[in-house]
């Protein structure tokens, strides 16, 4: 008997694929080639006589129409006030959104580029003041359908889903579980040393892999995780290295963020308790993957005992963390 899968992707078809691109007023050349995307599936897509255009198609059930349309309004409004962003295509068919079958897609222009080096002060200094002015864009107006962040409930919410759907090693589960309620423990003291924080519209996944440099030019692009959340979102994923330098990276970030817009010190109180809260969800978004035939073949390591192991002993160095003053921005209090 021959094993079939029924996971939505089998659907998109290199047929289909170029005919929604046609559908949407683009004359296809037939040429297509996939990138590397595991969360979306992305194509370069050969046009007619023009430079290729890439193709995103989002994956279905995860994002709703309204929430898609909001992540389009943002990022326009950010290429509008000449925040250097990759943004959607006003296609022919005039619309930034595009529908084939179950599918909704994205069309971009093709930039290149490569990741910016964050060990270099200049660098960090110019990505702060980027992210000031996007920041600023983002708190002219709410979010009315895109998630907020929630730090605490996020981490319960993912824990419950990996436990009761039996991710975790039995012989693990007893470390898991007396672990997980000292991190929401431990996240919570330090969410109250932040204070109350505003929230605003922010990239959200905002590391060194979403930016691209070329020619002394910075582009932000995929901004699929927009959401409303705190400045320092924006901002932690950039440090690197010992607590001295992240310190240092920090303050050099800073010094280019508040040329255009104040930021609220207190908020470094929340980059441990993000740092947990992203490792765990990391493990969710897998485990909630897993049907799809790409994550088995990608990410084998997932489904191993040694995986759930050593997430421990992260999780174990995260919470002493956690336990840790938080990062000094030398210069600052």
């Amino acid at each position: 008997m021959t094993e079939t899968s029924s996971h939505p992707y089998d659907a998109l078809t290199p047929d289909t694929i170029l005919d929604a691109l046609e559908d949407a007023g683009f004359v296809v050349s037939g040429r297509l080639f996939a990138l590397n995307s595991y969360e979306n599936r992305v194509y370069q897509i050969g046009i007619e006589d023009q430079p290729p255009v890439i193709a995103k198609f989002y994956r279905p059930g995860r994002w709703s129409e309204a929430q898609i349309r909001e992540e389009h309004q943002f990022t326009v409004q950010l290429l509008n006030a000449d925040i250097p962003v990759v943004a959607p295509m006003a296609m022919p068919s005039g619309d930034t959104l595009g529908r084939c079958g179950d599918f909704l897609f994205a069309v971009f222009q093709q930039r290149g580029g490569q990741a910016p080096d964050t060990s270099v002060t200049d660098t960090l200094y110019r990505l702060g003041q980027w992210l000031g002015q996007l920041h600023n864009i983002g708190d002219t107006e709410p979010f009315n359908h895109r998630p907020v962040m929630s730090i605490l409930s996020g981490i319960e919410d993912n824990n419950r889903f990996l436990t009761e759907n039996r991710w975790i090693p039995d012989d693990l589960r007893p470390a898991w579980d007396s672990l997980i309620p000292d991190l929401v423990d431990h996240c919570a003291r330090r969410i109250d040393d932040a204070g109350e924080v505003h929230s605003l519209r922010i990239h959200g996944d905002c590391h060194a892999g979403n930016i691209l440099c070329r020619e002394e030019q910075m582009l932000f692009v995929d901004l699929d995780d927009c959401r409303t959340g705190p400045a320092i979102q924006d901002l932690w994923l950039l440090l690197n290295g010992d607590d001295v330098e992240r310190g240092q990276q920090f303050g050099e970030l800073l010094e280019g963020y508040e040329m255009f817009r104040d930021f609220n010190r207190r908020e470094r109180h929340l980059i441990e308790p993000m740092r947990c809260f992203r490792q765990i969800s990391h493990c969710t978004w897998l485990a909630k993957r897993w049907d799809d035939p790409a994550f088995p073949r990608f990410f084998p390591w997932f489904a191993q005992p040694r995986f759930w192991s050593d997430q421990i002993l992260s999780l174990r160095e995260q919470l002493a963390a956690l336990q840790a003053p938080s990062i000094h921005v030398p210069g600052q209090y």
